[in-house]
């Protein structure tokens, strides 16, 4: 992709955020899609790209009242919207449209219009995995993290200070779900999930949702917000199975995502100014800080127990409190994409001063798929 081509002029999460009991998960995907038409200034006839995860492309379209040239329906988890900016910018490069609506909406606590989270006895999972009796990501997320714990010399207290960190920031964010400070005594000593993880381990369940939407670089200076340029993309998907992961102490996704990324921004690890990284459960930002390469294996943990991450850090991570704190309706990646976005307007509740570039990092599934966003503020 050419670097600075490619602009976010419209974002915005749903009206309402945390619990949502009457507002279907449609209804929920066209609220975050009007929010950011208004933050672009633009009308549903304006767009002719849509993309999407949870529901079909298809159905957003029609209920858009979009008559759209290029769709996307890529669902790999919750780093789809990572794949949707990626694809959007090359459909955009390619001619195949100029406005592209990226939209999210989950009613992942109230169950409205939700689907089911079942797994057909035919695939992978259902025959390998779950015959063993997983009961959805917080069990299965332990086969790898008990392996690179024990390889990386890493405890469960570690895990804990991920979470007490972002609290931190979660308080400094009038939408964060919980802002109210815990300890690393409060986290060990909270609710038992699946060993390792206990309760203030994982993340919350929430209903909300967000868009944005992207056009040239050339247009985007005729938009109402100030751009937010697509600097560099990356994409990669490992295995349906986390028991089957190449290595369970690094993503192999991860890193391929990472890299491929960073070349096409061209930039190096002290060029970032503000990083997004998943966090479905504690153990994410470790492997992320890891697997981009900010931190060498062995090092994340004593990185984030040193309070390089935190409110003043050298490297603020999750400053929107993430998927631990502020909001996780089941596919958090639209949410780290969004506070990305924000830290490049400079209208974040916890702004970091001066940001030029940011990261947003994100994974699909159990390991399944990632996708990494590089936005910058400045101008081509």
């Amino acid at each position: 992709m050419k670097r600075k081509s490619i602009a976010v002029v419209g974002a915005a999460e749903t009206t309402q955020m945390g619990k949502i009991p009457d507002v279907s998960v449609i209804g929920l995907h066209a609220d975050a899609a009007l929010n950011a038409l208004a933050d672009a200034g633009l009308k549903p006839s304006d767009i002719d790209g849509v993309a999407t995860a949870g529901i079909s492309p298809v159905e957003l379209a029609h209920y858009m009242g979009i008559k759209p040239t290029y769709a996307d329906g890529t669902q790999v988890g919750g780093c789809s919207f990572m794949l949707h900016v990626r694809h959007a910018a090359a459909a955009i490069n390619e001619g195949l449209c100029s406005t592209v609506l990226i939209t999210h909406g989950e009613s992942g606590r109230s169950r409205v219009g939700a689907g089911g989270f079942g797994r057909s006895a035919s695939s992978l999972m259902g025959q390998f995995e779950m015959p063993y009796g997983p009961m959805g990501p917080p069990t299965m997320f332990t086969i790898p993290v008990l392996r690179y714990l024990k390889a990386r010399g890493y405890t469960v207290e570690d895990l804990a200070q991920v979470a007490v960190i972002q609290r931190e920031w979660a308080a400094k964010n009038p939408r964060a779900s919980f802002k109210g400070p815990i300890t690393v005594e409060d986290v060990l000593k909270s609710d038992m999930i699946a060993w390792p993880f206990t309760k203030l381990m994982c993340c919350l369940v929430t209903d909300g949702g967000g868009a944005l939407i992207l056009t040239s670089a050339e247009r985007a200076r005729d938009f109402p917000q100030k751009p937010v340029y697509v600097l560099g993309t990356g994409e990669s998907v490992e295995t349906p199975m986390v028991s089957q992961m190449y290595d369970f102490t690094h993503s192999t996704a991860f890193r391929i995502s990472g890299k491929k990324a960073f070349d096409e921004a061209g930039i190096t690890h002290s060029d970032v100014d503000h990083l997004m990284i998943y966090d479905a459960f504690a153990h994410l930002p470790l492997y992320g800080l890891e697997d981009l390469g900010f931190c060498q294996e062995g090092e994340a943990a004593a990185f984030i127990k040193g309070r390089n991450t935190a409110p003043g850090g050298k490297l603020p991570l999750n400053t929107n409190g993430g998927g631990l704190s502020y909001m996780h309706s089941g596919m958090y990646g639209m949410y780290a994409l969004q506070e990305s976005v924000r830290q490049m307007r400079g209208i974040a509740p916890a702004q970091v001063p001066g940001a030029k570039i940011s990261i947003a990092h994100g994974v699909g599934g159990m390991f399944a798929a990632s996708g990494t966003i590089v936005f910058s503020n400045e101008a081509p």
